[in-house]
Formats: structure tokens, C-alpha cells, sequence
């Protein structure tokens, strides 16, 4: 059986107070836990510094430029209820100029490379790749042909609501109104910038069942 990462922890530089006032039960520290991943929200002008993996072996100076660091196992409790609704992490989008570079190093520190798939449009392709952990997917998103050395870099996060329409509400109009998704039978919705979250952050429908 394969034994995949776990994503024990997300480091955001973004503000907490922020993420309390979208829904998100978020503790004195400025930890939010979502399902067994800890979102470490440090304060700052926005975006995802790096993660916690367990059971990865990234090189020393990371994955491919994405800043990581070795955690242990994430916490087995039940996490907390987040009054938006939000159960879990969907997956989380790594931005690179290099897709077959990026998948190549993700796969040498342990990743499982499930599929990719050409995108985007005759104007502006793009090839993304989906490598799971144990508590999300990991999509890259980057051009069919590299277009450059730069490191990849982390982009933004999916998150699942157990009922889509029922977070989009609590939101209080933070979240647009949800569409099809491009997986087959799911929905999504898109959290504003004005909500100050900091990162790119979707709201999904969950996964129908037996679906990967």
C-alpha cells in the first residue's frame, strides 16, 4: 500500500482576525485547524510561506523552492466545528514555471503523481498535474513548456464546505455565487479579496462518493 505525505501544516502570512470573521474557528495563537491540517496564520501582507509535511523527504533546501519543513504526525482528535461550515481541505495550488520540474521533485520527496491534464486555452495553455497527500490534493499549475528556472511558489487553497450554499450564506457576501466545478458534479464558489484572507482561497461542494 502507499504511504503518502500528510499535510500536518500550512504557513500563512495572513491575519487571523480576518480568517475569524469569514467563519473560521481560529485560536488565540492564530492557529486554524481544518480536518488534520493547522493553518498558521503569522500576520502579514498575505500569501502561503511554506508547509509541514510528515513522511515527505524534501531536499535541503526544500521542494523545488517550496518552503518546507519535516512535522510530525498531524493531531488524530476531531477537529473543531468552524461556524462557516468549512470540514476540510480540498487542495492546495503550487504556481511554477516549470510543470515537469516541479512534478519530478514533488514525486522524489515522496508524492504520488495521480494524472495530469492540458488546460487553459490556444492563447494561453497550461498543464496541471495532481499529486495527493493523505488530507489534500496538491495541484501545479504551470505552462506545458517550461518558461523558466524561478522556484515554485505557492498559490492559494480549496476548501470543502459541507454544504456549499449554507457557507456561501454565512459568508454574508464575502463568497461568490457558487458554479460547476470542473470535477464532475461539484460546485464552487470563490472567496473575495475584499474578505482580507489574504491568499486565493475557493469553497467547494464535497466530492460525490466514490470519486477521487
Amino acid at each position: 500500500m502507499t504511504v503518502r505525505p500528510r499535510l500536518a501544516a500550512v504557513q500563512l502570512a495572513c491575519d487571523p482576525a480576518a480568517w475569524a470573521r469569514a467563519g473560521f474557528a481560529v485560536d488565540a495563537r492564530g492557529r486554524c485547524r481544518i480536518g488534520a491540517t493547522e493553518l498558521v496564520l503569522a500576520g502579514g501582507d498575505g500569501g502561503i510561506t511554506g508547509w509541514a509535511l510528515h513522511g515527505a523527504i524534501p531536499a535541503d533546501d526544500g521542494i523545488d523552492g517550496l518552503a518546507t519543513t519535516v512535522a510530525a504526525i498531524p493531531p488524530g482528535d476531531a477537529p473543531p466545528e468552524h461556524p462557516n461550515g468549512v470540514v476540510a481541505i480540498d487542495h492546495l495550488v503550487v504556481r511554477t514555471p516549470d510543470t515537469a520540474r516541479t512534478l519530478e521533485a514533488l514525486e522524489a520527496a515522496g508524492f504520488e503523481l495521480r494524472r495530469v491534464r492540458d488546460a487553459g486555452t490556444p492563447a494561453r495553455p497550461l498543464r496541471q498535474g495532481f499529486l495527493l497527500t493523505d488530507e489534500a490534493i496538491v495541484e501545479v499549475v504551470g505552462p506545458p513548456e517550461p518558461e523558466g528556472s524561478g522556484p515554485a511558489t505557492f498559490w492559494g487553497l480549496a476548501l470543502v464546505a459541507a454544504d456549499l450554499d449554507v457557507t456561501v450564506a454565512r459568508m454574508d457576501g464575502a463568497a461568490g455565487v457558487p458554479r460547476p466545478a470542473v470535477q464532475a458534479g461539484r460546485r464552487i464558489a470563490t472567496v473575495a479579496a475584499s474578505a482580507g484572507l489574504g491568499v486565493p482561497v475557493a469553497l467547494m461542494s464535497p466530492r460525490e462518493r466514490g470519486r477521487p
